[in-house]
């Protein structure tokens, strides 16, 4: 569990592995590193062992100020004026920059986070890949034209809204940081960046890889709590915030936001329905459930499929598969060959997930496999939970209703498709959902009926330019697209007459 900010101490070398080691050099403002304005840390621990990593600092309102400050100069300055095309060619010299250090950036969000090392590799390819996905977009940045008459045109221009603020979780530390501002770079703006305050030290790694890439003051990075965030989102010179993060916390996000009528994006929770259909072959349908479940991210994504509807003829072939294909996932040490889950990111998450197994248990589901800690005693000081699947699960149940981000699974049995879409809509959220059918006007149907932002039909998986958000309590705006380049900028229409 992260400590509350201490007195400053002079900053600490961090031992990542054995060859890889970091020293947080303070918060990155203007292109300079400079000491949070009240000294005040945050404790960094390794989940997998709950040993203490190292110390990064909390930065106060004034540090947000001065980092809001120093990407507006840099926008009104360099790059909101700079032509596209030279900055398509920054984003470019950042990836390639990026791709250098793929193992190292993700050794270490594997030990910060507690993620798969393989996971979090790929995470920084797909975040080298999103950045020259909108390198090479920024041309189709493009307004209208109309003319109404002799001597008269009218024409519209997109331009950047000046500093955006991102505010980042814990489950994709680098790639989080560094994608999600491609899009706001791409289109003019500066960003201020906050990494997770559970797994921070990829933030302030990429700003070192930044020096040298981007002029000052276009990214700049803090890391801090709740605090930190809230100045981000309140700066006057803030016109544009992108958060991912809890449904809880995006609440709280847009009410501040709406006090400057400012422009959100936000990708939030899920509690997703994967729907399988009788006609599915069991084994296939429950690899689908798992894969689309993230365990290699120990459930904590907003995507998991954590919701398994089964047709009632189908069920115990699919439970038994589930089972099988759970039990199989190798749980370990995230930094080990061959090891997909880990921990579970903090102390507190941890409490939280076993909290909901202990729930599922006292509403009367039955625990089929996991529920406790793993029997490894190399694991017995981390935050592991083995991978778990509840059955004879109600859709009352809070592990049925509530988002656990955690490792845990609940079978639900159905026989009418009116009743489980209606059990699968029901809820607050509608970030994905999955379907499992070989029935093509079925899968259709239920596609179309389905209250989701993003459907799979036998698979599951993410592509780089294709919309992703979700509905209802889930989000607002889609991210990882077209769509996002364009909404970081602004519409302006020009009427000349001659």
């Amino acid at each position: 569990m992260r400590s509350a900010p201490t007195k400053p101490d002079p900053p600490e070398e961090i031992m990542i592995g054995p060859e890889l080691n970091f020293t947080p050099r303070g918060l990155y403002i203007g292109g300079e590193w400079q000491e949070a304005a009240e000294g005040g840390r945050l404790a960094s621990i390794n989940p997998s062992t709950g040993e203490h990593l190292g110390e990064v600092p909390a930065a106060a309102r004034a540090d947000v100020d001065r980092a809001v400050r120093a990407g507006r100069k840099a926008f009104e300055s360099e790059w909101g004026r700079m032509p596209m095309r030279e900055r398509a060619g920054y984003l470019e010299r950042l990836a390639d920059r990026l791709h250098a250090h793929r193992d190292e950036l993700g050794l270490m969000d594997c030990v910060d986070s507690g993620n798969a090392l393989a996971g979090m590799v790929g995470d920084v390819d797909w975040t080298v890949d999103t950045l020259r996905y909108f390198a090479g977009l920024v041309t189709e940045i493009k307004g209208e034209t109309s003319s109404y008459g002799p001597r008269h045109l009218n024409f519209t221009r997109r331009q950047p809204y000046g500093v955006v603020a991102k505010i980042n979780p814990f489950n994709h530390p680098l790639r989080f940081c560094a994608e999600k501002a491609a899009a706001a770079l791409a289109a003019g703006n500066t960003v201020v960046v906050k990494g997770s305050e559970q797994a921070p030290l990829s933030s302030l790694r990429f700003a070192e890889l930044c020096e040298g890439v981007l002029p000052p003051g276009v990214v700049n990075v803090v890391t801090g709590g709740a605090d930190t965030g809230s100045a981000m989102v309140r700066h006057p010179l803030v016109e544009r915030i992108g958060f991912v993060g809890s449904v809880e916390t995006g609440r709280i996000i847009a009410r501040e936001a709406a006090e400057g009528l400012k422009e959100v994006t936000l990708e939030l929770g899920g509690k997703n329905p994967i729907i399988i259909f009788p006609d599915a072959d069991p084994a296939r349908a429950a690899k689908a459930a798992v894969k689309g479940m993230n365990m290699n991210r120990q459930g904590q994504s907003c995507s998991s499929t954590s919701r398994v509807f089964v047709h009632e003829s189908l069920h115990g072939a699919v439970l038994d598969a589930l089972v099988a294909e759970v039990e199989a996932l190798p749980v370990g040490l995230p930094w080990e060959d061959g090891k997909e889950v880990g921990p579970i990111v903090s102390a507190r998450q941890f409490e939280r997930v076993t909290g909901f197994i202990a729930s599922g248990r006292e509403q009367g589901a039955r625990l089929v496999t996991g529920g406790g800690r793993p029997a490894d005693p190399a694991l017995a000081n981390g935050f592991f939970v083995s991978p778990t699947v509840f059955d004879r699960v109600d859709d009352s149940m809070r592990i049925a209703r509530e988002e656990i981000f955690g490792p845990v699974m609940s079978v639900l049995t159905w026989s009418d498709y009116e009743d489980v879409l209606a059990k699968a809509n029901a809820l607050h959220y509608g970030l994905t959902a999955a379907i499992v059918t070989n029935d093509l006007d079925k899968a259709m149907e239920t596609a179309e009926r389905v209250e989701a932002g993003y459907v799979w039909i036998n698979s599951t998986g993410r592509y780089i330019g294709v919309p992703y958000g979700g509905w209802k309590q889930s989000g607002a705006g889609r991210e990882e697209c077209f769509e996002e380049l364009l909404s970081y900028t602004r519409i302006k229409n020009v009427n000349l007459r001659w």
